[in-house]
């Protein structure tokens, strides 16, 4: 008996426990789940705690009105949540401060609000747990009392900074602002989500908790092109010159499974939304400025061997295609010549013509016209090549302004959407009725984002 005993306990011991996953939330109201009816069950972490189910423990350290400065009118830094959060051995933190140090009492200490983030983030760096730290974007409020929180200062002062302490410290941050930017709705006192708003952050972070990461790729290791370093937007810009044309390529913080890519063709960081919301995921962005040639054969040719740099050093296959207005000329030219290279195509209020280009003199000469009169009979654009475009089986998505007046729609967008339907082609057009030409994008770009994970096999 004392022999099956052992044997018994000693299989037990044998069996590998499966590690606990713990997860601290630091923030105030909002975290904490306040407006809510049950915040232990409706709060964002509350909620996270039920997508990631057995493996996981979510705490929730909010502490209504807490700010991040130490001089805010009731800091975090002088909290019991904050002494539990260092205590509770985290393996991921996330921090979502940054809303109430918006308010006016608060604002005259905002130069400090850079350095005692990064003191918070030491400090919890620091811990032997050594957690992943995640910075979140505050969203936006909607309350017309400018003393109190305000969505001015939190685009225009809090949110610069966050991304500034995010670039400084390598970490990750996610853009809460955006998703909730056309939710007005779901935040019935102006400034706290309701169930349905905290469970659009618990998805959000619940899909970058299980997205799978790719920590050992850095394509800055690749390129052999001197390149100096920027911020953009709290992300790593290499920036050289290639081919004697400026280039750019930013990395995310850690790289997708395949090392996704979006390549912008015009108009570097105009609308970035989209581009954002994608670094966060572990797409890498980049741009090799070929204006003004119009995707002509030079364009190409230096667009070529841009992709193969690029794919040499290690970026996927295949690109998603980004165009806005004459972007989409560049876009649908290269993959007309490299259907087999394109995961997708974005097109935002694009030219597709280029015989409704406005600049005659840059027509012809790169396109070597004599006259103006030859413009009429050019069959170099997107709209005459659907029959190449449509060979790559790719997806595109197309945002078209109804009341477009640099861009004719009918002339563009609808005709060369005709075009690929009779073609049997694949393209989704979202039209945005009242709008013209200016502003490109959507504010929350999710549904470009969600199209664009759809058609490179994240969704």
């Amino acid at each position: 008996m004392k022999l099956i005993l052992k044997i018994f306990l000693g299989l037990l011991i044998s069996i590998p426990v499966k590690a606990i996953t713990r997860i601290t939330c630091i923030g105030a109201s909002i975290t904490y789940g306040a407006t809510l009816k049950d915040p232990a069950t409706q709060s964002y972490p509350a909620q996270l705690q039920k997508l990631l189910g057995a493996g996981y423990t979510v705490s929730n350290f909010g502490v209504g009105s807490a700010t991040m400065l130490r001089k805010g009118d009731l800091s975090y830094w002088n909290t019991q949540a904050w002494q539990q959060a260092l205590k509770s051995r985290p393996d991921v933190v996330f921090i979502d401060l940054g809303g109430n140090d918006s308010k006016l009492i608060n604002r005259v200490y905002l130069n400090e609000y850079e350095h005692d983030y990064h003191d918070m983030i030491r400090s919890l760096a620091q811990l032997p747990s050594h957690p992943r730290i995640v910075l979140l974007l505050p969203i936006p409020a909607f309350v017309a009392d400018t003393n109190q929180i305000n969505d001015k200062f939190i685009v225009n002062n809090i949110i610069p900074q966050i991304r500034q302490v995010a670039y400084d410290e390598h970490l990750e941050v996610i853009d809460l602002h955006s998703l909730f930017v056309n939710h007005e709705q779901l935040m019935p006192d102006k400034i706290h989500p309701d169930l349905q708003g905290t469970a659009i952050t618990a998805k959000r972070l619940f899909d970058l908790i299980v997205q799978p990461q790719d920590l050992s790729f850095d394509i800055f290791h690749k390129i052999k092109e001197t390149y100096k370093t920027s911020n953009f937007y709290g992300y790593p810009c290499a920036e050289f010159t290639f081919d004697n044309r400026d280039s750019k390529v930013v990395k995310p913080k850690w790289s997708a499974k395949g090392h996704p890519w979006v390549w912008r063709a015009r108009f570097w960081g105009h609308e970035p939304q989209t581009d954002i919301a994608l670094l966060e995921r572990g797409f890498h962005i980049v741009y090799c400025d070929v204006a003004e040639l119009l995707g002509n054969d030079e364009a190409i040719g230096y667009w070529n061997d841009f992709y193969k740099m690029l794919n040499k050093a290690g970026l996927n296959k295949k690109a998603v295609l980004e165009g806005m207005s004459r972007g989409g000329i560049y876009i649908y030219n290269w993959t007309a010549i490299n259907p087999g290279k394109v995961a997708c195509v974005y097109a935002d209020n694009a030219l597709l013509d280029l015989r409704y280009w406005p600049d005659t003199a840059i027509l012809k000469k790169d396109y070597h016209l004599v006259y103006a009169g030859q413009i009429a009979a050019l069959k170099a654009s997107p709209i005459d090549k659907v029959s190449q475009i449509v060979k790559g089986n790719y997806p595109m998505l197309h945002l078209s302004a109804d009341d477009d007046e640099a861009v004719d729609p009918s002339k563009n967008t609808l005709l060369f959407e005709q075009k690929i339907k009779a073609l049997n082609g694949s393209i989704t057009v979202l039209h945005k009725p009242g709008f013209k030409h200016h502003p490109h994008s959507l504010p929350n770009p999710t549904p470009i984002v969600e199209f664009i994970l759809q058609a490179t096999g994240f969704r």
